[in-house]
């Protein structure tokens, strides 16, 4: 390792069934360790995680939760690395929502996790899991304490037009209670917009294209000259394209008629809708996209769920196209699906075709495992998969708030 760069960063991302974590450099951009924790809550947890180019994999037990999982990564990982240890300036915390007040990444105090607690409202899969990685971290690092900070989702949507970001209901239900889409995944869409600045040869502020984060959490966000000017995902994560357990769109009066006339109540609508639905509601099998492409032309179960994956994800990138005022400089997939599953990208660019959009079946085929490319021919619009690395943005604006 290279004695002379410090400033390292301890990455944490508590998802709702996923824990990511990572040390890295943000001034070298270089990742010292990273790793994933997969399955929470399901028979054989499974933690992967790299060290300076060796990878391990280890099964850490069945139905684990978040507690034990990051006890583990903590103890049985990160504490034995004293010579990385001993660099780490600051922990950075992705958190999904930042409520009413908090659009920018802050350095976390009580008032703050009051805050972020408060917001759960809006993120009920996500904040309570991203408040535990904070505050078992904290406990862990008490020398780190004052070090802690906060990257949000949604402080890349802080300038969403209101023609964008209001419902057409009541203005007061706005004004009184900041009902309002907030959006979410906003720290991937912003990091591959400003890897394609790069790919394009643009500067941000004059950025038009269109980002698709697709994952078990899927999202869509439109972004002209350099602002995000709407997103599919709303009030809460659960509005928008098609994803691993969340129905997005449906018609609100299914939950009246849910409640109504199948005597549920709101608990177990809410249940439905979040956790019983999307890929696993369609399919009655699961959620897991590997389950899917393997079996796309197996199974009329996955083919069903595919399919209406990728028509909601067209009919989505159609309407953004609207939004571009008049240049389109590129769409770009990322995400586990987004970045992996050509399918996807194959049967959805092939709905699109009217706007000009062709896949390279070769280009389009060659693009998994991390790699970030063109997936068109020379003369359509182009479509690029980038690698997303949410972990890379926090760590830099981890290092920023921490040195202001």
């Amino acid at each position: 390792m290279d004695k002379k760069l410090k400033n390292f960063i301890f990455v944490l991302n508590c998802g709702s069934s996923s824990i990511k974590f990572a040390i890295l450099n943000p001034d070298s951009k270089k990742t010292y360790l990273s790793g994933l924790v997969e399955y929470l809550f399901l028979p054989d947890t499974c933690i992967t995680w790299k060290y300076l180019d060796k990878k391990y994999k280890q099964i850490i037990g069945s139905n684990i939760n978040h507690k034990f999982a990051l006890d583990f990564i903590i103890e049985k990982i990160l504490l034995k690395q004293k010579d990385i240890l001993k660099n780490i300036v600051g922990i950075g915390h992705r958190v999904v929502h930042g409520g009413i007040k908090i659009k920018k990444s802050v350095l976390i105090d009580e008032n703050v996790l009051t805050h972020i607690q408060d917001a759960a409202l809006f993120a009920p899969l996500h904040n309570p899991a991203n408040l535990i990685g904070i505050k078992i971290v904290m406990e862990k690092y008490p020398i780190l304490s004052k070090k802690n900070v906060a990257v949000f989702d949604t402080s890349f949507y802080k300038d969403m037009p209101e023609t964008s970001f209001l419902y057409a209901i009541p203005y007061n239900f706005y004004e009184k209670y900041r009902i309002r889409r907030y959006g979410a995944h906003g720290i991937s869409h912003n990091y591959v917009a400003r890897e394609a600045c790069t790919v394009l040869n643009k500067k941000f502020h004059s950025l038009n294209i269109i980002t698709c984060h697709l994952g078990n959490g899927s999202s869509i966000s439109g972004i002209c000259n350099g602002v995000c000017v709407d997103t599919s995902m709303g009030f809460t994560p659960l509005e928008g394209l098609v994803m691993g357990t969340r129905s997005g769109d449906i018609d609100p009066s299914i939950i009246f008629f849910m409640h109504k006339q199948l005597n549920m109540s709101i608990n177990e609508i809410e249940e439905v809708l979040t956790k019983k639905s999307g890929l696993l509601g369609l399919s009655g099998v699961s959620n897991d996209f590997r389950y899917f492409e393997k079996n796309y032309h197996l199974k009329k179960e996955a083919k069903r769920s595919v399919d209406i994956f990728c028509h909601r994800l067209a009919k989505y990138i159609a309407a953004y196209t609207s939004l571009m005022e008049n240049r389109l400089d590129a769409v770009v997939f990322t995400g586990g699906i987004g970045e992996n599953v050509p399918l996807v990208r194959k049967l959805t660019f092939s709905k699109l075709l009217l706007l000009g959009f062709k896949i390279n079946s070769e280009l389009n085929l060659s693009m998994i495992g991390g790699k970030s490319g063109l997936i068109t021919e020379v003369y359509s619009r182009p479509v690029f998969v980038i690698s997303t690395n949410e972990e890379l943005l926090i760590a830099q604006e981890t290092l920023n708030i921490i040195k202001t």
